[in-house]
């Protein structure tokens, strides 16, 4: 990673507008992305069937299920689910503050991965703020374990993500994706890894009324015989580690701000990484919130000061 940093908080510099499926509610619904003020962070507006608009902040306070997806809001009836891969790609991009609308209950899927997301964000473009951008900075390690699974953080001088997955199918086995995440990295490494599933999970997912939305146009499938089902294979050789890093950019950009530091995890998924950010900002001696010293575009990590964290804290909201 560059040793720059972004001093200044950004937004889109205009409005666009997308439409899809939602990949388990098998709904269509069509989502606009719109500026916002410096501040006020990522937020989801869902107008309901009564015309009613419900308001959630893509804050890790806010989460909600994370069965097979990342579910923002309380009540079912009140919440937007699958967020991570739009999640994923305002973070890749540090997109600090946006106003997303939507019509439904679900972020459509689009291709299974954050390639679209990625491609309106650039078509919209981003402007910056004279507002400084904040940092958590991790300074010490914290660490969860669940199963057989577990996930860290630890200090770094960059954003590193090291993410190890272990399946039985030899289709996958033990694969592993470590880097840092820029812009440029998930563009190229990350952002058109799409979504993966086992054909043999698909009538218990149904049944419980999820995957309903679900294709080989969004999905990469598995079939039985432990070969890819999608006509046209595979994106990556280790596509299937490189969407599982994408989701956890995106489960781990619920933090609120841009972090500053590293992030393993071995078997992990979304609520591995819900239950590792939780426990992270749950330490207040394990980060401190940091800006840049002067207004300016970039600055180098070491020119970062600590500032105080109860000015800035979006994940307690």
């Amino acid at each position: 990673m560059s040793s720059d940093v972004v001093g200044l908080q950004t937004t889109i510099a205009r409005s666009i507008s997308l439409s899809g499926i939602g990949v388990h509610s098998g709904e269509a619904v069509s989502i606009s992305f719109h500026p916002a003020d410096p501040d006020s962070g990522v937020v989801f507006n869902r107008q309901l069937a009564s015309g009613d608009v419900v308001s959630v902040r893509a804050v890790s306070s806010q989460v909600g299920s994370t069965d097979l997806c990342t579910l923002l809001g309380k009540a079912p009836d009140r919440s937007i689910a699958t967020v991570e891969h739009l999640m994923a790609a305002l973070y890749a991009l540090g997109v600090d503050n946006i106003s997303i609308e939507l019509d439904g209950g679900e972020v459509p899927i689009m291709d299974g991965s954050a390639a679209v997301f990625i491609e309106a964000l650039d078509s919209a473009g981003l402007v910056n703020h004279s507002v400084k951008r904040r940092y958590i900075r991790v300074i010490k390690p914290v660490r969860i374990e669940m199963g057989g699974s577990w996930a860290e953080f630890s200090p770094h001088n960059g954003t590193r993500f090291e993410i190890d997955i272990d399946f039985e199918t030899p289709l996958i086995g033990r694969q592993s994706w470590k880097g840092e995440v820029t812009a440029d990295t998930f563009r190229r490494e990350l952002a058109r890894a799409r979504t993966f599933g086992f054909m043999r999970d698909v009538e218990r997912l149904w049944a419980s009324g999820h995957a309903l939305g679900s294709s080989l146009e969004n999905s990469v499938v598995i079939g039985d015989d432990d070969k890819v089902v999608n006509i046209e294979g595979l994106r990556y050789r280790d596509e299937f580690v490189r969407h599982k890093t994408l989701d956890a950019v995106g489960d781990l950009a619920l933090a609120g701000a841009q972090f500053i530091g590293c992030y393993r995890s071995y078997r992990g998924g979304h609520k591995l990484n819900a239950l590792a950010l939780r426990a992270l900002l749950a330490d207040q001696s394990a980060y401190d919130v940091v800006e840049a010293p002067a207004r300016r575009d970039t600055v180098r990590h070491g020119e970062l000061v600590a500032v105080n964290a109860a000015v800035f804290a979006p994940w307690a909201l």
